[in-house]
């Protein structure tokens, strides 16, 4: 489950907090603090969606801190913003999913929607 965490420049971190601006929270850190099954969950958002928000009750600063060092550690991704009570995290996607993501093939176009005079004519 450990991975290296990406190295992020200035510019990528701006770029992704923009896209995260119109995210909502997908994991909550309740108040049973970080467990596995909150690691799990936030592996998975990861490998689903690439940026992902986690919202974390409480009020301690440092324990949201210690929070976002160890789901960094354990999940290979990156903190990009900490920002009252809400993580932004980043880690690439998988290849295998950027892949199943790939635009599906076009549709064929539909014939031209006819008035409802044309179609009284056609008869």
């Amino acid at each position: 489950m450990t991975q290296a965490a990406p190295n992020l420049t200035a510019a990528e971190k701006k770029a992704l907090k923009a896209q995260a601006h119109g995210l909502d929270p997908v994991v909550l850190i309740g108040d049973k603090g970080l467990t596995a099954n909150v690691i799990k969950e936030i592996d998975m958002n990861l490998n689903a969606h690439g940026l992902i928000k986690v919202r974390v009750a409480g009020d301690d600063r440092e324990a949201r801190l210690e929070y976002a060092q160890a789901i960094c550690d354990d999940t290979g991704a990156a903190l990009v913003q900490h920002i009252g009570k809400l993580l932004v995290l980043y880690r690439p996607q998988p290849a295998e999913v950027l892949a199943a993501k790939a635009k599906p093939a076009p549709r064929k176009p539909k014939a031209p929607r006819m008035t409802k005079r044309q179609h009284n004519a056609r008869d």
